[in-house]
């Protein structure tokens, strides 16, 4: 038993798996052929409060602690639902709404987002300027109550569907990370446009776009929080988007275990069972070690989290182990499914090309080892 989790977490779980079964899991693969998931999922989503858990009761949300998020993102990892950008909205945007907004904002964009009629992205990425935030070249110039932005973002999860983004711009061109801020911008304002659903080596049913941004005017209003604090707001919840990363790896690295061991038990090599070749065994005991180990610092960077302490250095921490140890794992136990591994209605092929971005998103495995050289 995992003593991080309540028994209402438990009971939660069950709710999130009877979802998950049926109305993720059966049409996933077809996702995956469109590229983008149906609108409607969020919908049902929303209608069965698995969005926005921990947004407060008055806004639409449940008012839950991040247990409930780390149970929702567990259970999508457990039939690999990597389209499903339910996370990134509830657990990354929504917070940044919470936190910043003003109150009329609040209570225009939480209800909706919390129902699954309005779908968040944020955009921080653009051409040519991926980690370093403080290069964005994005611009927000005020025009009198106005904000008049301009520029072009790229590997914008949600981009398709979303009908809010928070967009990372220079509202002082000139004065580097105390130049950035945050100013929300809803479909359908002029000079906002969405370009193509990137095509990616993975996640392929997570529609990911360009935005363009072409003088597009929004009020004073729509900014998060202080003109000039964007990077500080920024490095605040990116533990959090972090911490999501780790678990996600968790539940990937035990669920393709425990599928590996069964298919490795009925499949035969030279007249006796895959399991039964001293290979095998090690190769197994060894992700099995590394996962439990993995686990354990998991649920106690989730126990953190929970008390309001999780540093960033130790987020950094568990994303750089995750995403580089779910990765490692993942290719072994694909080795051991042999041909049928490289064949895309396996779940540890899917499972494993979808496992390499964990590296890159979220600050890739590079910046979080300067993160974590800070404190050494």
């Amino acid at each position: 038993m995992r003593s991080v989790l309540n028994a209402d977490h438990e009971r939660f779980r069950d709710q999130v798996r009877r979802f998950v079964e049926e109305h993720i899991a059966p049409f996933h693969a077809q996702w995956e052929r469109a590229g983008i998931v149906p609108r409607e999922l969020w919908r049902a989503a929303g209608e069965c409060g698995l969005l926005c858990v921990m947004t407060p009761e008055e806004y639409g949300g449940a008012g839950a602690d991040f247990g409930y998020s780390a149970v929702i993102i567990e259970e999508l990892a457990r039939v690999n639902a990597s389209g499903v950008g339910f996370s990134l909205h509830s657990d990354v945007v929504a917070p940044y709404l919470l936190a910043y907004a003003g109150e009329e904002q609040k209570r225009g964009w939480l209800p909706r987002m919390a129902s699954g009629e309005l779908i968040g992205a944020i955009a921080m990425t653009e051409p040519g300027v991926g980690s370093d935030l403080k290069e964005v070249r994005t611009s927000a110039l005020r025009d009198g109550g106005h904000y008049c932005i301009s520029g072009q973002k790229t590997f914008i999860t949600n981009g398709t569907n979303c009908g809010l983004v928070i967009v990372v711009a220079k509202t002082d061109p000139d004065a580097g990370r105390e130049g950035i801020s945050l100013i929300c911008v809803e479909e359908g304002t002029p000079g906002f446009a969405k370009g193509r659903n990137l095509e990616k080596i993975g996640l392929h049913a997570q529609d990911t776009s360009e935005l363009f941004f072409t003088e597009v005017r929004v009020p004073i209003g729509n900014r998060l929080g202080e003109e000039g604090k964007g990077f500080k707001y920024l490095m605040h919840q990116l533990a959090q988007e972090r911490l999501i990363v780790a678990v996600r790896a968790a539940a990937s690295m035990e669920t393709m275990l425990e599928a590996t061991v069964a298919y490795t038990r009925e499949r035969k090599a030279f007249g006796k069972p895959l399991f039964e070749l001293q290979n095998t065994r090690f190769k197994l005991a060894d992700a099995r070690a590394q996962s439990e180990m993995f686990r354990v610092f998991a649920d106690d960077c989730l126990a953190l989290h929970l008390r309001g302490v999780l540093t960033p250095e130790r987020a950094a921490m568990a994303k750089l182990v995750g995403a580089e140890m779910q990765n490692r794992i993942l290719d072994d136990l694909l080795q051991l499914h042999g041909g049928y591994g490289y064949m895309s209605e396996y779940p540890i092929g899917r499972a494993w090309v979808d496992a390499r971005v964990m590296r890159i998103l979220a600050g890739s495995s590079e910046i979080m080892r300067e993160i974590i050289a800070r404190i050494l």
